[in-house]
């Protein structure tokens, strides 16, 4: 397969992106169906008579199902999906481009998937479903899971009850939350993965606001002591990797703050920690959660974070993350992180 498409893009180009097209539509209408019109050509980058005439051209096929309540792929779509990941994620080098990083990075492994996230909203979406793969087929039952907040992460329960994952697993949050929007925060998160495994969760409150005494006087309280056990036992782990300056204004830090930052040299964050280019920890918030030296014996890692914007947030912490960690990221960020690499 991989020959006859190599010798077909050479001869007939033109019908090879078509092909690309047809297939990422397909997908989109998988990880996010019922899906309406409007919102698949959204996700699609196409304008709506493109929509329109793929979205016909794929029910012709019987590859999906339009209905009032929205679009979703058929058994048939299903089939096709699969005979054609392992020979366009080729052909399109994205299986090439995650080698390189895999080899550049020195981790388990880099999983790429179509797209830049801060071009298309749609692109976290296959981030999500990308993650729940990883998740589902890394992980046995009765483990406890830790996640962290953010919008990537928030997208992964929604694929994962749609691969019949279904597992005693204990979820809990791997830090306070951050921002206003409540349905990011990593309890939230937490609870979202454990009904879509049948599992449990533990919620764990703790301000980022406290000063250095109440800090002091808050870690000795039961539950915090409880959390702290939790995360000596951890089995897996699920985060984002954010920009530091980006995370350092959803937390409302004040202006000293933010230049200690911009001084320092941050560039990414992930559990409270601000690392420098060269995966230095340069600053920390008052909290309780993950520390980066118990990822260490964690044995399933998976780090998501995508979009060309976020390039250096994530070369920052992947400096020093531990070997077993397998990053899921974009096309975007993947290859900026490629040409970072060179200079």
């Amino acid at each position: 397969m991989e020959y006859s498409m190599e010798a077909q893009s050479k001869l007939v180009p033109e019908m090879m992106e078509v092909m690309q097209d047809r297939y990422r539509m397909l997908k989109f209408v998988k990880v996010a169906g019922p899906i309406g019109r409007r919102l698949l050509g959204e996700m699609s980058g196409l304008s709506e008579r493109e929509t329109r005439t793929m979205m016909d051209f794929l029910r012709e096929q019987h590859l999906i199902s339009v209905a009032k309540n929205g679009t979703t792929i058929t058994a048939e779509g299903n089939n096709v999906l699969e005979a054609l990941e392992l020979p366009m994620e080729k052909w399109s080098g994205r299986v090439a481009l995650a080698t390189r990083l895999t080899e550049l990075l020195g981790v388990q492994s880099v999983k790429v998937v179509a797209g830049d996230s801060d071009a298309n909203g749609g692109t976290k979406n296959l981030l999500g479903m990308a993650a729940a793969k990883e998740f589902v087929s890394g992980l046995g039952d009765g483990k406890t899971v830790a996640v962290t907040g953010g919008s990537t992460v928030a997208s992964i329960p929604n694929y994962i009850n749609k691969m019949n994952h279904s597992n005693e697993l204990l979820f809990v949050a791997a830090r306070g939350g951050v921002g206003d929007d409540i349905g990011l925060q990593a309890n939230v998160i937490a609870a979202s993965f454990a009904e879509a495994c049948g599992g449990t969760y533990n919620t764990f409150y703790y301000p980022e606001s406290l000063s250095e005494e109440a800090h002091e006087a808050f870690r000795k309280e039961p539950s915090v002591l409880k959390m702290i056990q939790v995360y000596e036992k951890v089995d897996c782990v699920l985060h984002g990797i954010g920009d530091a300056q980006t995370m350092a204004n959803l937390r409302g830090s004040d202006a000293e703050e933010r230049h200690m930052l911009n001084e320092e040299g941050a560039k990414g964050e992930a559990f409270g920690y601000y690392f420098d280019r060269t995966g230095k920890v340069v600053h920390r918030i008052r909290t309780v959660g993950i520390r980066p030296e118990q990822l260490k014996r964690v044995p399933l890692l998976i780090a998501i974070s995508g979009g060309r914007s976020k390039a250096e947030a994530i070369l920052s912490y992947m400096a020093t993350a531990p070997k077993q960690t397998v990053l899921v990221t974009d096309e975007g960020a993947a290859n900026e992180m490629v040409n970072l690499l060179k200079q």
